[in-house]
């Protein structure tokens, strides 16, 4: 346990972390592509047409619940807590536009880009991070 962060679970998060970038190198070095979400749900949507086929793009839009939910059943579950529907519905509406904003989204840039020095990414990253601290510090004023 962290000080200030009673729940804070750091081996969780490295194993996470490995896994992510584990899965970011096989999609790069076996398929030649980048693991950027937006980009490839856009796919699977028909939004955009670069990139895997629609198939490969659905498996794994499809893929990412279901591994979240197979981690939950061998942690012994998860207890989810939403915000209510129309505040999800705003954010994500926000998220999709800055995605499409910033030509990729926080799994292209910040795992796949700077992992590869992309001057791009590594702004698009420094962006991301300082909108979601600043984001942060505003909710904790106001809660």
């Amino acid at each position: 346990m962290l000080p200030g962060f009673p729940d804070a679970a750091p081996l969780d998060g490295l194993f996470g972390g490995l896994l992510i970038g584990l899965a970011a190198a096989l999609m790069l070095l076996g398929a030649g592509r980048i693991a950027g979400v937006s980009g490839i749900v856009g796919r699977a949507f028909g939004i955009n047409d670069s990139g895997m086929s629609p198939s490969s793009a659905w498996m794994f839009v499809i893929g990412l619940p279901l591994g979240a939910g197979l981690v939950a059943l061998l942690k012994g579950g998860l207890e989810p807590q939403f915000m209510p529907l129309p505040v999800l519905a705003v954010a994500g509406v926000i998220v999709g536009f800055g995605a499409r904003l910033g030509s990729g989204c926080t799994s292209g840039h910040g795992v796949c880009g700077v992992s590869r020095f992309s001057q791009r990414s590594i702004v698009a990253t420094i962006t991301f991070m300082a909108a979601g601290i600043a984001t942060v510090a505003v909710m904790g004023a106001f809660a």
